[in-house]
């Protein structure tokens, strides 16, 4: 791409690049790279193609396309990704936010609206604890849809709850969503809370030596490794979170492809909830178990 070259003349060389490389995506990643190169909306490419390129822009664009054709995710290369309504900032202390992650909101939104009409008194609204909050994707996307609930996003890796804390200040949420540093509930407090979700770490060993390396070579280990069978984190957060439950209010998990069942099997064994529930991702894939804490809800 040396000397002078055109938006459509620099997009037409990267994407074979990016194809070769293993991007999934190389149109789309080469538009957004140069868009960023550019400091311009992805749309303005589109409206002058034809616009030549100077040498310190085709320099910049260079240097992202190398660090994506070494398989740095896009997400990583530009700080940021969209989620739900929200956009964050994702750094490599982060787990890049999926489009599955939506099915786990959508569930806890329903929930939420299912509770009793909260009082007058901010205390009386639904507290809501996010376990594994990464980016804070969950807990902002609930705090940004839902008006009324109050959230507590705990992390155990103080990286990550720096970037939850930070997309928390920038979408102006900090007033109703609490950061913690904790592994699980060990630093959450008692006070009981109406709903639980997570998106915990549910990779299994022989999977986790098989992913991409864009994924395994970038992405935390500490978001995605589950263990041998990928149920680590299910074991001890199911039992722990129904000591914090109130009665009738709701668990849900994020589960992997194939683990709907299993962790079903963890909740019923816990003996402290209603029959779990799923709930399929656009895919069709069952993505969220979700069940009840047995006992009457207050208000029920």
């Amino acid at each position: 791409m040396a000397g002078a070259t055109s938006v459509g003349d620099a997009l037409r060389a990267a994407a074979p690049r990016l194809r070769a490389s293993g991007s999934r995506s190389p149109r789309l990643d080469a538009e957004l790279l140069l868009a960023s190169a550019l400091g311009v909306p992805r749309a303005e490419l589109f409206r002058e193609p034809a616009r030549a390129l100077q040498p310190d822009e085709v320099a910049r664009f260079e240097d992202l396309l190398g660090r994506r054709v070494a398989r740095e995710p896009v997400a990583y290369i530009l700080g940021r990704r969209a989620f739900r309504t929200i956009d964050l900032e994702v750094t490599p202390d982060v787990l890049i936010p999926r489009p599955e992650t939506e099915t786990l909101v959508e569930v806890a939104l329903e929930a939420l609206a299912a509770m009793p009409i909260a009082g007058p008194d901010p205390e009386d609204e639904p507290l809501a604890l996010d376990v594994g909050t990464g980016s804070g994707c969950v807990a902002l996307a609930l705090a940004t849809e839902d008006p009324f609930v109050r959230l507590v996003a705990a992390d155990i890796d103080p990286g990550a709850l720096a970037v939850a804390r930070r997309n928390g200040s920038r979408l102006d949420l900090a007033r109703r969503v609490e950061f913690v540093l904790s592994d699980l509930f060990a630093d959450v407090g008692e006070r009981p809370f109406d709903l639980i979700v997570s998106n915990p770490p549910y990779i299994p060993a022989d999977e986790y030596v098989a992913l991409e390396p864009n994924v395994r070579d970038y992405e935390p280990r500490l978001a995605l490794y589950g263990g041998i069978d990928g149920l680590d984190f299910y074991r001890r957060l199911i039992p722990g979170a129904a000591l914090l439950l109130r009665p009738g209010g709701t668990l849900a998990l994020e589960v992997g492809a194939g683990q709907a069942d299993d962790v079903a099997g963890v909740i019923d064994a816990a003996g402290a909830y209603e029959s779990p529930e799923r709930r399929s991702d656009l895919s069709g894939v069952p993505r969220v178990v979700f069940a009840r804490r047995r006992g009457p809800r207050a208000g029920d």
